[in-house]
């Protein structure tokens, strides 16, 4: 595989203190063994490959994921549990004057699409996913970023949007004390456990007929003359079309189209010892709402049913045990800041995963260039737990010749510059958004 991190960073090391690791049992999975011919074959068992073998396989299309370690191993295991607007990094002026009113529109229109088709398929499917919060709340974290909101909130309600804005003053009454200068709380999006979402979703796949194999990575990707062979260390597949759904953990060459076209960035969370009634009651913060800040280099955190607390933020730009060390401490001094009151309250797991940025910052589901039959879908910008899911629907749909996807979200994925690299371009964007925070 070729990877731009070191091999740290696709291993076990960062994600050793997982909380959701330790919330639901690991189903039983199989290995890839011998040579075997499906209908479709997905390269990546997180939210989007999951998604794509269940809305396949209730279809009646044979398929088979191939996991290179295990079903949610990657950010679709370790991620915030935000349900939420978003999936792209473009703001609606920016995405307008690139892809014309109309497609902006569209695709807007998706991202609370894609939280409202989690939420369905929860319901649908009878999931247990420890689910909370009654839609998203953003926090300003400056004077200025409040008059954001504010001017945010007015566009909101003219387009018919039941959103609430929060003054500076009625924060504490909202169980929302802290630093913050006010707050606007959308009504789409909610928490969830992605652990127990992406297993939820895994088993109704297999109870319909799709094969999920883990410790099972691809190592080429090949066209043949009625498909393609796709190579495991200890078995070979033959499909008729594939789909790729590796998203930040993505390799250059699988396919080799996927050279310098995405970025992974690292994100770290860390999740607290439950908190007693006067320990929520000292720092002010009794909410359920999955919130984050302004910042461009934003804090996303929320009080789960358990009483715990999970607070996560943009993580390390190298992988390595100090690095990551350094990264999970930075996340810590972040957390004691924002919340005072709990600097003697204990967080016993910490862990980091990548995300995935694409060039023109909006997420990419559709067929590779000059390869057809092969098909790709990722670049969800750390917002996939809605976004990754509904992308997977996409996928089996255009596997099975509808395609559905927006049109912003049909265009290629570019390349960044440097290559192999192009990580470096990372420390002046961090540094960038760093100071407009301040």
């Amino acid at each position: 595989m070729k990877r731009i991190f070191g091999s740290f960073a696709y291993g076990a090391g960062p994600r050793d203190l997982c909380w959701w690791d330790q919330t639901i049992a690991a189903p039983e999975w199989d290995v890839l063994e011998g040579d075997t011919s499906v209908d479709v074959a997905i390269v990546g068992g997180g939210f989007t490959g999951v998604s794509a073998a269940l809305h396949l396989a209730e279809a009646g299309v044979q398929v088979l994921v191939l996991e290179a370690e295990s079903p949610g191993f990657g950010a679709s295991g370790r991620n915030g549990g935000f349900c939420c607007l978003g999936g792209a990094m473009l703001k609606e002026p920016a995405m307008t004057r690139t892809f014309g009113e109309g497609p902006a529109r569209e695709y807007w229109q998706a991202e609370a699409g894609a939280v409202h088709f989690a939420e369905g398929l929860i319901a649908r499917l009878g999931l247990d996913v420890d689910r909370h919060s009654r839609g998203e709340t953003q926090l300003a974290h400056r004077p200025k970023d409040m008059e954001k909101l504010r001017r945010k909130a007015d566009l909101m309600a003219r387009d018919g949007e039941a959103v609430e804005l929060i003054e500076k003053a009625d924060l504490p009454a909202q169980g929302l004390a802290g630093p913050f200068h006010g707050a606007l709380t959308t009504p789409v999006g909610f928490g969830l456990n992605p652990r127990k979402y992406l297993f939820g979703m895994a088993a109704a796949a297999r109870a319909k007929g799709a094969r999920i194999v883990a410790h099972s990575p691809v190592t080429a990707i090949v066209r043949t003359g009625s498909g393609y062979d796709l190579t495991a260390p200890r078995g070979r597949v033959r499909a008729k079309q594939v789909i790729v759904a590796t998203n930040g953990y993505s390799s250059d060459d699988l396919p080799d189209w996927l050279s310098a076209r995405y970025v992974p960035a690292q994100s770290n969370v860390l999740v607290t010892r439950p908190l007693t009634e006067a320990e929520l009651a000292a720092a002010g913060w009794t909410s359920d709402q999955a919130s984050y800040d302004t910042r461009g280099l934003l804090h996303y955190f929320r009080l789960m049913p358990d009483r715990r607390f999970l607070f996560g933020m943009r993580g390390g730009l190298v992988s390595s045990p100090a690095a990551e060390a350094r990264a999970r401490a930075r996340n810590r001094r972040d957390f004691e800041a924002m919340f005072p009151a709990w600097t003697h309250v204990e967080s016993p797991f910490a862990w980091s995963g990548m995300v995935c940025l694409a060039r023109n910052r909006v997420p990419f589901v559709g067929v590779v260039p000059g390869q057809p039959g092969l098909f790709a879908g990722m670049a969800y910008h750390g917002n996939g737990v809605a976004m990754g899911s509904w992308s997977g629907s996409l996928l089996a749909a255009l596997v099975q010749g509808t395609n559905r996807v927006p049109q912003v979200m049909r265009t290629p994925l570019a390349r960044f510059p440097l290559g192999p690299l192009r990580r470096l371009l990372m420390p002046p964007f961090y540094l960038a958004r760093a100071l407009g925070d301040l």
